[in-house]
């Protein structure tokens, strides 16, 4: 097996940008979207988010293209909530994602900024090329 160190910023969002990730939803989605992460041989540094979108630090191999991780993750969490968790629930995730890559040494900003989600949201501190899915 490569040795590789890769790391990437994903964000993606409820479809519609509908609120629909409460507190209840919240903490299955996460493990389903870290589940499937972990199926594909990723490592999840970091999941977080608000009632509209997801953001996730990841490490995955470079046998894994950005494009294919990104469509299974999202295609299995939302299988999940609307076939175990909430059957008939309708939850959809928009087509657009963002996608950043950052070296090791900027890990630990990366996660505590996913980490603070709500709080950045609310307090208006967010970075916008950490927050953007499609092209402007």
């Amino acid at each position: 097996m490569p040795y590789w160190k890769l790391y990437y910023h994903f964000v993606w969002t409820v479809k519609e940008r509908r609120a629909l990730i409460d507190a209840n939803l919240e903490p299955k989605l996460y493990r389903a979207i870290a589940a499937k992460a972990q199926e594909m041989q990723g490592f999840v540094h970091a999941i977080g988010g608000t009632a509209d979108h997801v953001h996730v630090a990841v490490s995955i191999p470079p046998k894994v293209a950005p494009s294919k991780f990104i469509g299974d993750v999202k295609g299995n969490s939302s299988h999940f909530i609307n076939h175990v968790v909430k059957p008939d629930f309708e939850f959809h995730w928009q087509d657009e994602y963002g996608v950043l890559s950052f070296g090791e040494k900027n890990l630990p900003a990366v996660v505590r900024y996913i980490h603070n989600q709500k709080q950045h949201h609310a307090d208006g501190t967010l970075i916008s090329a950490m927050e953007q899915m499609d092209e402007q």
